[in-house]
């Protein structure tokens, strides 16, 4: 007996409607691109040259992030505007922590069914992300998997390249003892810890329309702040000022992320009285009866960036970020570390 024929759309992929998204997106990325990117789009590979007066001992530097299940609460709000700065964010503000400037980025969005509209807002939201920070989007790619994702649900990851000269690579090596420690206001969760928010969440059969006491949006908005970008004030920092580590609060938290900077015999003493505790993290604990020291392994409890510089200039640093709109504090200091003491400490 003769089968009938077989198409890839009754498979559940239907390429006229990647098409139809990768004309959709084109202005978007029109608006990303810097004077170095020799390709047009929709070659298979993007082309970006060096900037060799601007870099004379140039170095890449890669980093590569997702935005892990805080998309089930933009799938959940069906608000698709904003998850895109949260993918850029989180690849440059990594780049950023090596003084690197980033100079392009490339999205990967998996989906079971490509909803064309959808994915159009989530790749404007990165392209918005780019343009603000001088970041070109140079590529990116679009599956549709209808075996591995069920309908209505997608998955995002991003990778950027940036650049810095090697003598002004930014690594931890040359913080000592005395130098300052200011942390830059976070934007909210940004994009870690949502497991455990999930959970709070069913546990006390809380929904995303609420509007819990303390906040001024409903609780759906508040999680979807996107992840704070920190480029633009951190690569003005830097040429005026010595920073001598810097650390992107991700994973781990306040407890975890400072200390991958810092050299052997110091310790970072961080007091939390220093900075206002933002609601939302203040009703995450009260409501998930979260204790503190989970709180500050999984969030980053208001703290976005920490930079590590000399006593000297601490004010100062905290007075131009003031005047860039961003609220910063001197959060602690490096101080000497004792044998079997632990790399920071939190008062």
């Amino acid at each position: 007996m003769k089968h009938p024929s077989s198409t890839y759309k009754e498979a559940g992929v239907d390429i006229d409607s990647g098409n139809r998204f990768v004309q959709k997106i084109k202005p978007f990325l029109k608006k990303t691109e810097r004077p170095e990117v020799l390709s047009r789009f929709g070659h298979f590979a993007g082309l970006f040259q060096i900037n060799t007066i601007k870099y004379t001992q140039p170095v890449l530097v890669s980093s590569t992030d997702g935005v892990g299940t805080k998309l089930k609460v933009a799938i959940e709000m069906k608000k698709f505007d904003t998850i895109g700065i949260d993918l850029v964010a989180m690849c440059v503000n990594d780049v950023l922590c090596l003084g690197a400037e980033p100079l392009f980025f490339l999205d990967y969005y998996a989906s079971g069914k490509l909803e064309v509209d959808e994915a159009a807002l989530v790749v404007k939201g990165i392209a918005e992300a780019c343009a603000g920070i001088n970041c070109t989007l140079i590529g990116g790619e679009t599956a549709e998997m209808p075996t591995v994702y069920n309908k209505g649900d997608f998955d995002l990851a991003g990778f950027t390249v940036g650049m810095v000269n090697r003598d002004q690579i930014i690594d931890g090596s040359s913080i000592a003892i005395g130098n300052k420690i200011i942390g830059i206001a976070s934007s909210g969760p940004h994009s870690n810890g949502y497991s455990l928010i999930h959970k709070i969440l069913k546990d006390h059969n809380v929904a995303l329309t609420d509007r819990p006491k303390g906040l001024n949006q409903s609780l759906g908005e508040e999680l979807l702040t996107p992840t704070h970008l920190y480029v633009n004030p951190i690569l003005n920092l830097i040429k005026s000022f010595s920073l001598l580590g810097i650390a992107h609060i991700t994973g781990g938290g306040l407890l975890e992320n400072l200390p991958r900077i810092l050299p052997e015999g110091c310790r970072a003493e961080i007091k939390l009285a220093n900075w206002p505790r933002p609601a939302i993290f203040r009703w995450l604990q009260e409501t998930g009866n979260v204790k503190e020291e989970e709180m500050q392994r999984v969030f980053n409890c208001g703290i976005g960036l920490m930079l590590v510089v000399p006593e000297n200039q601490a004010a100062d640093i905290v007075h131009q970020l003031a005047g860039q709109k961003e609220k910063a504090w001197v959060i602690g200091d490096v101080v000497a570390r004792g044998k079997g003491e632990s790399p920071l400490c939190l008062l």
